[in-house]
Formats: structure tokens, sequence, C-alpha cells
């Protein structure tokens, strides 16, 4: 009996020093991934999920509608939030890495019914994001090629993101590196120029902080509307979680995994608070084209650079943005195969989808996710749009949703841990601030989603067309938790009972 205690702590002790146990090794090969993820994918790959046309267009308006301050303020405080998300899902995903990290562990520390609800919430909010993003590059490629039927690019984005996903785990890691590369970059050339621009040293009179003090700037329209910007600056954060997904492929989960959440926050919350206070200082938010939140013409970067004078300003940025959209995408499909899979593997979803092909790639998965993401797109095309336009914003919620699923599975795992006697110092990571992290993150997450629009509650008369389509997404969800819950009549485990030596 002591020698299986002692071996279990040496066990324990080893997965802490970043080596995978006999239990790991084991179901390794069983469910057929390949971990061919290295750290520089992981963060990568997050960090691209996050960086896209929030920030290289919707920051304009946020800038315009809530001034500068306004604007650092909203973006600053659900950055907090998204660190402490990060935080809880890097201390479960470094513990128990898995392809299908939200369903899983709902299921395990909290109730099956939710986890059910969770991955199917999960794989359809990247499904129709595919969707949204077959559309934007038809958009794109109009700007250089204007008589070009739509569908055409974006059947060959469709084929491209199909192909790249396909061929192995180390393709779409190595794509997804470049295409996050590429904004990266970008970013970081815009800060330099503004940052020149505002002292002065890049030609022109130094700008100083005089745009900060125009008439209502910093802040401008109050307090409702910082609250409206801060629920815009939270769909702008959404893809950090992917990290949490490509832990069951990567090599080392347990130091990848930390290693990633600690570079990408840091990088996030950097690139769009200084990318905001950039734009800021050298465009006052008044400048009426920031306004436009869908049009490259007029986007903040393009309107920066065309002020020193970059005559291909507008050409470039279509390129970036191009990039931008491609590499959601490609992210969007990696992990809605992923969770599909891992929900055909738990018995969540039909058996065939379970699939895995000889190089470790979820066939099936992939397959499925990008034929719905196809019709999706499709029904924009056809009929007034009606359909594709539910789809989006019930899409949109549900990345929210996904969210309060890692805060409160954070939350239970941890008091399970605890409740079953473990010694929290074997965790590979351990996420700081607990229990304070995951309730404040539950809180600003479960109050976004309660004001997606309440302006449809202040008007005049209740606008109940607007409250279908900015919360259709709740009752679905509902609907899958409950419906699952009574058919299978699952219940909320105890934290006794919580599976905590399962490892995939």
């Amino acid at each position: 009996m002591m020698e299986q205690v002692s071996e279990r702590t040496k066990s324990a002790s080893n997965y802490k020093a970043g080596t995978f146990n006999k239990a790991v090794q084991e179901t390794k090969q069983k469910t057929g991934l390949k971990r061919k993820l290295k750290a520089r994918h992981i963060t990568m790959i997050s960090l691209g999920g996050t960086i896209g046309t929030g920030l290289f267009l919707a920051s304009g308006n946020a800038i315009h509608t809530a001034g500068p301050g306004g604007a650092l303020l909203a973006y600053a405080l659900v950055g907090i939030m998204v660190f402490f998300l990060m935080t809880s899902l890097a201390e479960m995903a470094s513990y128990m890495p898995v392809a299908g990290s939200f369903s899983v562990y709902s299921s395990k520390f909290v109730d099956e019914a939710l986890g059910f609800a969770m991955g199917w919430n999960y794989w359809y909010s990247w499904a129709v994001t595919i969707a949204a993003e077959l559309s934007a590059i038809a958009l794109v490629m109009k700007y250089w090629f204007p008589h070009t039927p739509s569908l055409l690019w974006s059947a060959i984005c469709l084929i491209l993101l199909f192909l790249l996903n396909v061929m192995s785990v180390k393709s779409f890691g190595e794509s997804e590196y470049w295409f996050a590369m590429i904004k990266v970059v970008a970013v970081i050339v815009f800060i330099v120029t503004g940052i020149l621009m505002i002292l002065g040293i890049m030609g022109g009179e130094a700008l100083g902080f005089k745009n900060f003090k125009i008439e209502d700037a910093p802040f401008n329209g109050g307090f409702f509307t910082i609250f409206g910007i801060f629920m815009a600056a939270g769909f702008s954060f959404q893809g950090t979680e992917l990290l949490g997904v490509t832990a069951g492929e990567s090599k080392s989960p347990e130091t990848h995994v930390p290693k990633a959440v600690k570079q990408v926050f840091w990088r996030i919350l950097l690139f769009y608070i200084l990318t905001i206070a950039v734009i800021g200082l050298v465009l006052p938010y008044t400048t009426p084209e920031l306004a436009a939140a869908d049009d490259i013409t007029v986007s903040p970067f393009t309107l920066v650079f065309e002020k020193i004078g970059f005559a291909l300003a507008t050409s470039v940025m279509n390129a970036i943005i191009l990039t931008a959209i491609l590499s959601a995408g490609n992210s969007g499909m990696y992990a809605a195969a992923r969770m599909l899979w891992n929900m055909a593997k738990e018995g969540q979803a039909p058996k065939f989808l379970g699939k895995i092909s000889e190089k470790g790639i979820p066939v099936n998965a992939l397959v499925v996710t990008s034929l719905v993401g196809c019709l999706a797109f499709l029904s924009s095309l056809f009929g007034d749009g009606v359909v594709y336009t539910w789809l989006l914003n019930a899409a949109g919620l549900s990345g929210f949703i996904a969210w309060l699923g890692i805060a409160i599975s954070h939350y239970r795992f941890r008091k399970a841990y605890v409740a079953q006697g473990r010694d929290l110092s074997e965790l590979p990571y351990k996420a700081k601030w607990f229990p304070f992290g995951p309730i404040f993150a539950f809180a600003l997450c479960a109050l976004i989603i309660a004001g997606q629009n309440y302006s449809a509650f202040t008007g005049e008369s209740i606008d109940w067309n607007g409250i279908v389509v900015s919360y259709i997404s709740l009752p679905l969800f509902l609907i899958l938790w409950f419906g699952y819950k009574m058919v299978k009549k699952t219940k909320v485990v105890k934290l006794k009972d919580c599976e905590l030596d399962t490892r995939h």
C-alpha cells in the first residue's frame, strides 16, 4: 500500500516537472490525436484568435463613441476579466489536457448535462463564425477584384482552410503561427509609428495629449456609453480560450499552456491598450471616419498610416485584414472539429464523428463543420439573409457562455481538488487569486450577457425583435442543458465524486 502511495506521489511530481505520466501516455495512444503543437504554436494560435477585425476596424468606433479614455477603460476591464479566465483555464488544461476542454471540464466538475450544452454551444459558435469569415473574405477580395462573384472567393477560402486542417495538426499550427505573426508585426509597426508621430519625430508637430483634451474627451457619453463599449470589447477578446482546445495536442501541456497564458495575456492587453491609446492620441475622437466599424478604407490603422503619407495604406491594411480573416477561420475550423470529435468520443454526438485519420485528424468532424459553415454562408446569399443574421447574432453570445462555463468549472475543480485531500502544490500550474478570479470573471461575463441589448428595454416601447435577435442563444443553450438533463436524469457532481484522475 505504501509503495502505491509512493509511486503515485512520484508520478505527480514527475508530471509537475514536465513529464507525462503513464496514464497520459496510454490515453494519448488510445485517442489517436497527435501531440505536435509546440509552445510557439499554442501562443500564436491564441494570440491570432484574438487579434482580428475587432482591433483593426471596431476599435475606431469604440473611441469615437466613448472617447479615448472611455475606450481604454472598457478594454482594460475586459482584459482583467480575460486574464482571470485564462489562468483558470490554464490550471485545468495543464492538469487535464483535452481537445474538448470546455465540455469535458463542465461534465466532470459540474454536471454532464452542462458539459453537453457547453460542447454543442461552442461548436455551433465557431461553425457559424466560419460562415461569417466566408462572407467577409468575399468583401475583402471585392476591393481588388470588384467584378468577380463572391461565391468564388468564399469557396477558395473554404477549400484552403479545410486543406490546412486536414493535412496534419502541424500544418494547422504552422499556418496559424504565420497568419498570427503577420498581424502581430502589423500592430507593432502601427504602435511604433504612432508613438513617433505623437512625439513629433516622424514629421509634423508633436501631438502629445492634445486630442485627449478636446471637447468631452477623454470620456464621452457617460456610463451607459462606456458600458456599451465594454460589451463590444468582450467580443474583440473572444478566441483567447483557444489555448484550452489546443492543450489536447500540445507536446507538453503542463509547461506550454501556462507559458502561453502568460505571454498571450500581456501581449493582447499591451496590443489593445497601446493601439487604442495611439489612435486616441493621433486622431481626434470626433473624426467622422472612426464611426465606420466595417469599412476598410477608413480603418483607424489606415487613417493613421495615411496621415504620414503612406499611399498604399488601404491596400496594405486590406491584405492584413485578409490575413486576420483567414486566421480566424483557420482557428475556428480547428476548434469546432476538435469539440465535435470529443463529444462523439464522450457519447454526446453521433459516433461516426469520432473517427480519426492516420495523421491524427478528426476527419468526419472536420467535414461536418465545414459543411455547416458552408450552408450557413449560403443562407446569406439566398433570400433576405434573415436566417444568417439570426445565426450570427446567436453565435456572438455563445462565446460569453463558454467563458461562463470556464469560470464555473474552475471554481468547482479547485474545490473538488481540495475536498479530495490533494496537495495544491502538485498542480502543474496554480491560478492566482482564487476564488476571487473565477467569481469576478463569472460576474462580469454574466453582466455582459445580460446587457447585450439593454437599449431594447430603455426606449419608449420594448423592442421585442431586437431582444429575440440579441438573446436567441440563451434559450437555445438552456434547452440543450435542461433537455439533456431531463432525458439522461443527470445530477450535479458532488465534489468528492469529481473525476480528477482521468487524464486525456
